[in-house]
């Protein structure tokens, strides 16, 4: 998902376009997606991001840009699921968090972690609760199952320039420990 504005980045380039650590965020997404074992991936675009559509070498799907909802029911219309949603916004996702998801995932299946971990990260959130939402998804035709993982590399979404200040820390030399990130756990319902 790489179509929003991104306003609270307060950027001169789309959110996507944003550049954590000298990349573009949705290249780092797209590199775990290649990492990882999903089998094709799709930059869903809108005309909020016409320079995120020029940039991305990926097939795309088009939407109308009226917010994630109603672009995520438009991207889940043109691929059969399930399916794995991922915004463009988490420059740390890689292949290994990614595949630990897939193999956590229980048909349709939300990906969350606690907010005390991202208060920790001091990184921002929007969502209310104890577990907040990635920004990851598994949109399949069972019921809703939760994911919860304690894994910072899915805690921190670039929404604000101290989000992307803190993924630019996170992402700096770390030791082998470090790399292996934090233990995901299944749930079930909200």
């Amino acid at each position: 998902m790489c179509g929003g504005r991104g306003t609270r980045l307060d950027a001169d380039v789309e959110k996507p376009l944003f550049e954590v650590a000298g990349r573009p965020m949705v290249d780092r997404v797209r590199d775990a997606l290649a990492e990882s074992r999903v089998d094709a991936t799709y930059a869903v675009v809108s005309p909020h991001a016409p320079e995120t559509r020029a940039h991305v070498d990926l097939p795309v799907i088009e939407t109308p840009g009226e917010g994630y909802v109603a672009d995520l029911t438009t991207a889940l219309e043109a691929v059969e699921p399930p399916v794995l949603t991922v915004a463009a916004d988490l420059p740390l996702l890689d292949g290994d968090v990614v595949n630990t998801v897939l193999d956590a995932a229980d048909g349709s299946t939300s990906v969350r972690v606690p907010a005390a971990l991202k208060d920790a990260l001091g990184a921002s959130t929007d969502a209310d609760g104890a577990w907040v939402p990635t920004g990851v998804n598994v949109v399949g035709e069972d019921e809703d199952a939760v994911v919860r993982s304690y894994d910072a590399r899915l805690a921190v979404n670039v929404n604000r320039r101290s989000d992307a200040a803190l993924a630019e820390r996170l992402l700096g030399p770390r030791t082998d420990e470090q790399k292996s990130g934090g233990s995901v756990e299944e749930a079930d319902g909200t």
